[in-house]
């Protein structure tokens, strides 16, 4: 009986830690050919360039519904434009960051403090991913309407 849980538990064991292996390195392939998610440029439309985690985040992507003047439209591509090599510096970084973190992971020995580093790597770029996110999102919001960032909330809200 004993021998049967053991077997067991280490059948368990083995299969996990194959399991954890394999999802781990799915996790870390980039399928997507294209540029990263926030480096595309603002064009309005759900699943066009920009999207959900285009550099505008959910405002390109209501941009239609929210009925936006040409000239908003303009201002909108204009700002996407000034930020447009600070978001290609960050695509940049963050495939570098996200190589190495990959490299570290799938190295033939475990070093543990590398991988806490490649990590930490990583999740500074995404900050800063965020926080270009947001600096340009504000830029947005100031030149929409009153009616048209009311818009913006409820849609918010519903999602």
């Amino acid at each position: 009986m004993t021998r049967q849980r053991i077997a067991l538990a280490a059948g368990a064991a083995l299969l996990a830690v194959a399991a954890t292996g394999a999802g781990l390195y799915a996790a870390v392939q980039n399928t997507n050919p294209g540029p990263a998610p926030f480096m595309r440029g603002w064009t309005g439309g759900p699943g066009g360039r920009g999207g959900f985690g285009g550099p505008m985040g959910l405002l390109a992507m209501f941009g239609r519904q929210l009925n936006l003047t040409d000239p908003q439209k303009e201002q909108i591509k204009n700002i996407a434009a000034s930020h447009r090599d600070e978001w290609k510096a960050l695509a940049d970084r963050e495939r570098t960051a996200r190589q190495a973190l990959n490299q570290a992971m799938t190295a033939e020995s475990v070093d543990e403090g590398l991988i806490r580093a490649r990590s930490a790597e990583v999740a500074a770029v995404q900050a800063d991913v965020a926080v270009a996110r947001a600096r340009a999102h504000a830029e947005v919001f100031k030149i929409l309407t009153p009616e048209q960032k009311a818009k913006v909330q409820e849609m918010r809200s519903k999602k």
